[in-house]
């Protein structure tokens, strides 16, 4: 799922198999904002922290926050996204990975996750038994959650 930060709302669903991985529906995921939308910026965990996705997130001149594998190295600058990838590599080995996280700001993923949480408590299951018809019931929860979402948010402060 793609999630708006800023409104928590879920602005692209792309449902798959357990075969394909997070990071190969990126590139469809963002095709599904419209390309005359600008996108600030795309988070991700290290799952992401492909070729393929930091070229589709470059390709919308979008921010990159994915931490760089645990044993990553510099790639090659020969493919889009690959010098700020470098960059990001360059800045967690300097920073430490903890700073690196809340320098660029890694932790609004947070408010991400518990929307997918949001969007589980729905059901943990989809009740559907054919692929389409489940693909139809997920985007209908989505659509739930972001009218639930439209109509108020709680707003929480910190108690000192």
């Amino acid at each position: 799922m793609g999630i708006d930060a800023e409104t928590l709302e879920i602005r692209a669903i792309e449902v798959t198999s357990n075969r394909v991985g997070d990071a190969q529906v990126l590139p469809d995921l963002l095709n599904q904002i419209p390309s005359d939308e600008r996108i600030e910026s795309v988070s991700g965990d290290g799952a992401y922290d492909t070729k393929r996705a930091h070229a589709a997130i470059a390709e919308r001149e979008a921010q990159a926050i994915i931490p760089v594998r645990k044993n990553g190295q510099p790639w090659r600058e020969n493919t889009t996204g690959a010098s700020v990838r470098n960059e990001t590599l360059r800045a967690m080995q300097r920073l430490g990975r903890a700073i690196w996280k809340k320098w660029s700001g890694y932790h609004r993923r947070s408010l991400v996750e518990t929307k997918m949480r949001c969007f589980k408590l729905l059901g943990e299951r989809v009740k559907a038994r054919l692929f389409k018809s489940q693909v139809a019931e997920l985007q209908i929860r989505a659509a739930l959650l972001n009218r639930f979402t439209q109509l108020g948010r709680p707003i929480t402060v910190a108690m000192p």
